[in-house]
């Protein structure tokens, strides 16, 4: 069977609750979308995409998505497949695409979108953004994909105990009290940084 245009799904949460009752919507979806869906669960391996397509359920964050399963055609996964960015490693980072930066430490991470690393604090004429984002260009962060679940490629920065130093003093720019003292008690091991292509 071809790819179709649109596919009818039912729509549920996928809450984490003892019972939790919720409403289950039916909706008419562009194929591709649910695509957008399953790539980001799978990558780009056709053969776990139609596994999918044929089972007709995925769960995407808090939502579950359900359609009437069917057996499509490798070929046809592979043609549109060719539509959807590859990683590639040759691309330098770009300070002015990246949407988000994510500290990792070995049990836990911190997500700071530029929005919020942007604002700034009183009195302050530069932001932790600002800050991050300069250091990133100078560290030529390592590449390490392309995330289908972002749109967007995928680079690593490692922190020793100099860079962490760096980001310490960086922090106190954040607009945010709570996400400073959450970063100043944290041993953050390496910095992930999302850039969009344009």
């Amino acid at each position: 069977m071809p790819l179709p245009e649109t596919v009818r799904v039912k729509l549920s949460t996928e809450a984490a609750e003892a019972i939790s009752l919720t409403p289950v919507i039916a909706q008419d979806m562009r194929f591709r979308d649910l695509f957008d869906l399953i790539l980001a669960l799978t990558g780009k391996q056709p053969s776990r995409i139609r596994d999918l397509i044929a089972r007709g359920t995925i769960v995407s964050g808090a939502s579950r998505f359900r359609w009437q399963g069917w057996q499509a055609e490798l070929a046809d996964i592979e043609q549109l497949l060719t539509s959807f960015p590859d990683s590639d490693p040759s691309r330098p980072f770009n300070a002015s695409a990246c949407t988000k930066a994510i500290l990792r430490a070995s049990l836990t991470s911190i997500e700071i979108p530029r929005e919020a690393g942007s604002r700034r604090r009183f009195l302050r004429r530069s932001s932790f953004w600002d800050t991050l984002m300069a250091w990133a260009a100078a560290a030529s962060p390592a590449y390490i994909e392309y995330s289908y679940r972002e749109r967007a490629d995928r680079y690593r920065i490692a922190l020793g105990p100099a860079e962490r130093g760096l980001l310490m003093d960086a922090a106190k720019l954040l607009a945010y009290s709570t996400v400073a003292a959450q970063i100043s008690r944290t041993t953050v091991d390496s910095i992930e940084l999302l850039a969009t292509r344009g």
